[in-house]
């Protein structure tokens, strides 16, 4: 009877040991997960400044220029008038700001007014060109399904001074470099989730015309998931945004997912070299339907040439 007593205690004394190592087990996941909120959170109201050097034989002989891109804001709002984001853009002296879309959000419900506001301010800086998103372009070909009016927000930026490019280019010269700097809508049906219209160089050169070698050229193309058919028209350079940096990223690697819910995007977010050609993606200021960044910072990006 003594020897069953005894063994008794010891299985006792290993469901003691097991509630400890289970207890242990959830406050070590309590804590991760407590931590990956607190980086989600810290992630969603702050941004860096992500610079990046152009090189470019074209560029040889011209004068340095620096400019900034901004994209997929979303109404984003960092400090009292976005003046947190105004003035690091402002403390970069840049030659030239280029908008690459998606700085609202185009759904009823989300007020503009204050992204409005951000942006007519850019052009006491330097001169200002912006290219819609998907976000801006649905309002525009979509005007009675939303509250709030597209030809407004255009025409209160274009009276602030903002060059609007709608598959349109620009002729400048910057440091005496002749640059041309355009803006591309690709048809709607190219952002599809689920059946996305292949894009090529022809589709490019159908909206915006073929693309002048005489100049350096500056493509603002929102959609990076078409960056083979920019490449193939014959931009110098492609800015684009849209993939807000892959939602989560792994570090070293590249961004989870896509909002087409395309796994591992190849251009997430970053600078790419193509043979003598360059790509920048924007990992975006703000954040919309999925209200998430992890290791995945929003940025401003600034290019020296």
């Amino acid at each position: 009877m003594q020897k069953k007593s005894r063994n008794h205690k010891k299985s006792r004394n290993y469901k003691k040991t097991g509630k400890g190592v289970s207890g242990l087990l959830g406050l070590f996941l309590t804590e991760c997960f407590l931590t990956v909120a607190a980086e989600i959170f810290r992630e969603l109201h702050s941004f860096r400044t992500t610079g990046y050097r152009i090189f470019s034989k074209k560029w040889r002989g011209a004068g340095r220029c620096r400019m900034v891109f901004l994209s997929d804001l979303h109404n984003q709002v960092y400090g009292y008038r976005n003046n947190r984001l105004f003035y690091a853009v402002k403390r970069t002296r840049p030659d030239l700001i280029l908008v690459g879309g998606d700085m609202l959000v185009g759904k009823n419900g989300h007020d503009y007014r204050r992204t409005l506001d951000f942006l007519k301010r850019l052009p006491e800086i330097c001169p200002v060109y912006y290219a819609n998103g998907n976000h801006e372009q649905r309002m525009k070909e979509n005007p009675a399904e939303y509250s709030q009016s597209y030809k407004g927000y255009k025409r209160e930026l274009q009276k602030a001074g903002i060059r609007l490019l709608e598959n349109e280019s620009e002729e400048i010269s910057i440091g005496g470099m002749p640059v041309r700097v355009t803006g591309l809508e690709i048809p709607d049906a190219g952002y599809a989730r689920i059946r996305r219209d292949k894009i090529d160089a022809e589709t490019v050169a159908d909206c915006v015309g073929d693309c002048d070698r005489d100049y350096y050229q500056i493509l603002l193309a929102h959609n990076p998931s078409h960056m083979k058919a920019y490449l193939s028209w014959g931009a110098d350079l492609v800015l684009s945004g849209h993939l807000h940096g892959g939602i989560v990223r792994i570090p070293g690697f590249r961004g989870v997912i896509s909002p087409g819910f395309e796994l591992f995007p190849k251009y997430s977010g970053g600078c790419y070299r193509e043979g003598s050609q360059t790509a920048v993606v924007s990992r975006g200021l703000g954040s919309h339907t999925i209200p998430v960044r992890l290791f995945n910072e929003a940025e401003l990006i600034v290019l020296e040439f």
